[in-house]
């Protein structure tokens, strides 16, 4: 296991736990409470992350069930997803069911050899990019969870993997959009948690981007609108690139109003 898969799950580890802590004490009606997302209650976001760990999990290990799962996606491409989540809801072992499948997924995710990569809706993955796909939703998820119990979110350095995430999907986040990626680079320059400040890009990139970590991230998981962020755009493609970004795969999501 590379020393990056390692810290990557490890802050994977740290922010499923962050969740399950917020969780685990709710009553019946506070799973039900709802959150920023339309139709999805607390219990639905958990089960979403359970279910994702799971089909993850069968990526890496089980082709059949892979399959399986691509077929149903295939058939109701916009409603699979929301499907198996609402389903998932009614386990009445949510949380442990949760909890199970994040560990069987860091474990397959330890034991894929070196170089391999696993099947998943977009691109094939190697274990780092799925721990960083699965900590980039589990952050984005918990903040709607939050949000929703009105416990306030405290963000760490833990999502730089986030905004590495959002950095490296430009290009996805055009094209998904049905437009033609910048054929050059952006200098990014964001402000972590900590204080430091996290650098992509060259330094004399004539189109630019600066902001907080924290909001860029928000951004590029559509948990806030882009006017309601401190990120600071020069130049017309970066302009363009934070009305349309999204870390995630799949086809566009609504995104948030402004507040």
């Amino acid at each position: 296991m590379t020393d990056v898969l390692t810290q990557v799950l490890a802050d994977l580890e740290a922010e499923g736990d962050r969740l399950e802590q917020l969780v685990a004490g709710l009553d019946d009606d506070g799973w039900r409470t709802p959150t920023p997302a339309p139709g999805w209650d607390v219990a639905t976001q958990v089960a979403h992350l359970a279910w994702t760990d799971e089909v993850a999990l069968e990526a890496a290990t089980d082709k059949e069930a892979w399959d399986a799962v691509v077929l149903g996606a295939i058939a109701d491409p916009e409603g699979y997803v929301d499907a198996q989540a609402h389903d998932v809801a009614r386990d009445p072992d949510l949380l442990g069911r949760w909890r199970r499948a994040r560990a069987e997924l860091r474990a397959a995710l330890v034991a894929m050899p070196q170089g391999q990569k696993m099947p998943w809706f977009g691109p094939p993955m190697s274990p780092t990019s799925m721990a960083t796909a699965r900590l980039m939703e589990t952050w984005a998820h918990s903040l709607d969870v939050h949000e929703a119990l009105g416990a306030a979110v405290e963000d760490t350095d833990r999502i730089r993997h986030v905004a590495h995430l959002g950095v490296r999907t430009r290009n996805f986040a055009f094209s998904v959009h049905g437009l033609e990626p910048p054929t050059e680079e952006f200098r990014v320059d964001l402000v972590a948690p900590s204080g430091d400040v996290w650098s992509w890009g060259p330094e004399d990139a004539a189109q630019t981007l600066t902001g907080s970590a924290g909001d860029f991230c928000r951004l590029v998981t559509q948990r806030v609108h882009r006017a309601d962020t401190d990120l600071v755009a020069n130049g017309a493609d970066v302009d363009r690139w934070l009305g349309i970004a999204q870390a995630f795969a799949g086809q566009p999501g609504e995104g948030r109003a402004p507040r």
